[in-house]
């Protein structure tokens, strides 16, 4: 299940978007030390598996699920310190972020000052690099110690281990979020124990007024322009709209939405752009009781997939049965897609496509 943390600067309206991606439910608490944060189950709307279950009234219908973990603000090198290393170390272990900034101001309604905008996004940045800064700078003194006191062999490993670093430290140095750089697959591999919160995926959401609701899409537009980059995506909403909206049953929200101009709820927007940008694709599988739906990273091959069913699945792959969700929609279920030799045979080397509806067959 993928997880994502949701972060900002006090008053942006990240507590409002959470209240308003799990439909006002309220989020559970999440014990321990530090500061408190709230995390929500949300099912992750995706038309083709509703399809698919209209297909076969019969079966269970199962969502993948996105986890959201609500991290309150906590200013680093401000306060207790400790409190700010459980945060920072709970942050770390969400897949990505979702970042939460706004464009209005309580005070002056009308004011949507791109260039204050991007200060706060910047702001939110130079967080995250802060806090991955102090990790390589440790790791290097260590090493240093380590280097003098061990034998050739050892120092070898650890001698790669500084190389990589030092460029690291460099760039953290300069403020350069991680997830900006161009790292080959092999230091992306060395440095992914580390869990930097500059390497991680982010999506930025502008937080825009009621007021602007009017002018969203060239808010958006813009905002994107200005964020565009690796690892980076945005988009724009009004939490306090969407939160109102979401807690309302489905025939009486409509209207509103027309009114303002909304198309889609947040929570698919968010879900949707926050696959994106963790580079994940949705397979199905159609069952004896259910149809599902599963989220894997792109490039993910036939046995890995069938290993997210059930380990015997990966263990004894013998070979995938594949056909497009539109094929399969288009021919009306599974038994008159096979009838039109519609199926696809697919071996181990297959990379799981987006959309892709799967039968693993597998010995036992």
């Amino acid at each position: 299940m993928l997880q994502l943390g949701i972060v900002g600067f006090p008053q942006s309206g990240k507590t409002t978007l959470l209240a308003g991606l799990t439909g006002g439910r309220q989020p559970a608490l999440l014990g321990g030390r530090g500061p408190a944060m709230h995390a929500a189950v949300v099912k992750v709307p995706d038309h083709r598996l509703d399809h698919l279950g209209a297909m076969y009234p019969d079966r269970k219908r199962v969502h993948a699920e996105v986890e959201y973990v609500d991290f309150p603000y906590a200013s680093l090198g401000q306060g207790d310190h400790s409190a700010e290393a459980v945060w920072i170390g709970s942050l770390r272990t969400v897949d990505a972020l979702v970042a939460v900034v706004r464009t209005f101001d309580a005070r002056h309604p009308t004011d949507d000052s791109f260039a204050d905008l991007m200060a706060e996004v910047e702001g939110i940045q130079l967080e995250l690099v802060l806090a991955d800064l102090p990790l390589v700078e440790r790791r290097l003194e260590r090493l240093e110690t380590e280097l003098g006191r061990t034998t050739p062999d050892e120092r070898t490993v650890l001698a790669q281990e500084q190389s990589t670093l030092i460029p690291i430290q460099t760039q953290l140095e300069a403020s350069v979020p991680l997830r900006a750089l161009d790292l080959d697959d092999d230091i992306r591999r060395r440095l992914r124990g580390f869990q930097f919160l500059s390497a991680k995926p982010i999506l930025l959401v502008v937080n825009i007024g009621e007021q602007q609701l009017g002018k969203s899409g060239a808010i958006e537009t813009e905002f994107v322009r200005g964020v565009a980059g690796p690892g980076t995506a945005g988009l724009a909403l009004c939490a306090q709209m969407e939160m109102e909206l979401a807690a309302l049953a489905e025939p009486d929200r409509r209207p509103f939405m027309e009114d303002f101009g909304i198309s889609e709820l947040a929570a698919g927007r968010v879900i949707r752009a926050s696959y994106q940008v963790c580079g994940l694709r949705t397979f199905f599988t159609v069952g004896d009781e259910e149809v599902r739906a599963w989220s894997v990273p792109t490039g993910t091959l036939a046995p890995q997939a069938a290993g997210l069913v059930h380990t015997d699945m990966e263990k004894g792959f013998i070979r995938a049965e594949v056909v497009s969700f539109d094929t399969l929609f288009a021919e009306g279920d599974m038994a008159a897609a096979r009838r039109q030799g519609l199926l696809r045979q697919e071996g181990r080397s297959y990379a799981v496509s987006d959309g892709d509806v799967v039968h693993f067959l597998f010995s036992r």
